[in-house]
């Protein structure tokens, strides 16, 4: 039984707590830290954990296999490095960090400990994200010739005192939001040939709307993203990827999920949903993704020979991506 210590206790915090509730059996969430006393306090009772006034206290306390962090985008690094050098391994929420520089560093505190750190990319493990890559890599279909990702979402007014809205803190939408879809992209694509963004700001370092393309040897993927919808605009995740054989069409917003083949009829694919769960608040009301990359990363630590999904170094490349496209859209903001 692996023993965790969650940090942060807020939005992203409560979601990773519910999930682990479902994975009772295989981790057991022993420790929690919040500066504010009353969420953890909430989220302590659900699992009898111990309490930190904050997350260095739990580091440097707490009896645990790893730590969770699920803190403000510009607290990451600092403590997912503070993590790494106390000898435990690591969850951290996306995007891994806020700059390229707490990447590189985060790599290099990784090398020097050898602990393993697992980024929340959590689209990579989204069932309809994960059929797609499965077919793409199996060549079901033959080869992608386009694809268009977007990820449309109401402005998100629950982050911690407004973070999520001041540059410095989060990057904006850019970085926060459509990190999402640039993070897949490469990971079913691969490595781009060529980077073309645009987009619009609603002030100086803070993206309303964005969109980067990515070119490929005989192919091309956009991702879209926005957060600045009103505030009962439906949440929406999508995409729309033409292979050589078949199209196929998914829609988080109206549930469809449908493969349009060159020859023959349309059908909807049958995924075994793993978990459902509920998330409770914010865009997502499903806590499948969530759960499974947490369980999976409880199985890494079990048996380390298993292939990283979402590592360090991954997370570390969408965040350099993400920011190449805000610097071709933007100009250079950091």
């Amino acid at each position: 039984m692996l023993k965790v210590g969650l940090i942060g206790c807020g939005y992203m915090g409560t979601m990773h707590a519910n999930c682990y509730k479902a994975l009772a059996d295989q981790v057991q969430v022993a420790a929690v830290a919040d500066v504010h006393k009353e969420k953890a306090e909430e989220i302590a009772a659900m699992f009898g954990a111990e309490i930190y006034p904050d997350a260095q206290a739990l580091i440097e306390n707490a009896q645990v296999d790893y730590v969770d962090i699920c803190l403000p985008t510009y607290l990451h690094a600092q403590y997912a490095a503070s993590a790494m050098q106390h000898g435990f391994h690591a969850f951290v929420e996306k995007p891994l960090c806020r700059t390229r520089e707490e990447a590189a560093y985060l790599l290099k505190v990784q090398e020097e400990t050898g602990k393993m750190v697992q980024v929340g990319q959590v689209v990579r493990f989204w069932d309809e994200y994960e059929w797609l890559k499965n077919v793409k890599e199996k060549n079901t279909y033959g080869k992608v010739v386009t694809g268009m990702f977007t990820r449309l979402s109401p402005r998100p007014e629950w982050a911690w005192e407004g973070w999520l809205h001041q540059f410095e803190k989060s990057g904006g939408m850019a970085l926060d939001l459509h990190v999402h879809d640039v993070d897949f992209i490469r990971y079913l694509m691969g490595e781009p040939k060529k980077i073309l963004a645009c987009g619009i700001q609603e002030k100086d370092g803070l993206s309303e709307y964005m969109t980067t393309t990515y070119l490929y040897d005989g192919a091309m993927c956009q991702a879209e993203g926005s957060w600045n919808y009103p505030a009962d605009f439906r949440f929406s995740m999508a995409y729309c990827v033409k292979f050589e054989k078949a199209t196929v069409y998914f829609d988080s917003g109206t549930g469809e999920f449908t493969v349009y083949p060159v020859d023959g009829e349309k059908f909807t694919p049958v995924i075994e949903k793993s978990f459902e769960g509920t998330a409770g608040s914010g865009n997502i009301s499903s806590l499948g993704g969530y759960y499974k990359e947490l369980r999976y990363f409880a199985m890494l630590l079990e048996n380390p020979a298993l292939p990283q999904i979402a590592s360090l170094k991954e997370g570390a490349r969408s965040v350099e991506l993400s920011l190449d496209a805000m610097d071709l859209a933007f100009g250079k903001q950091q």
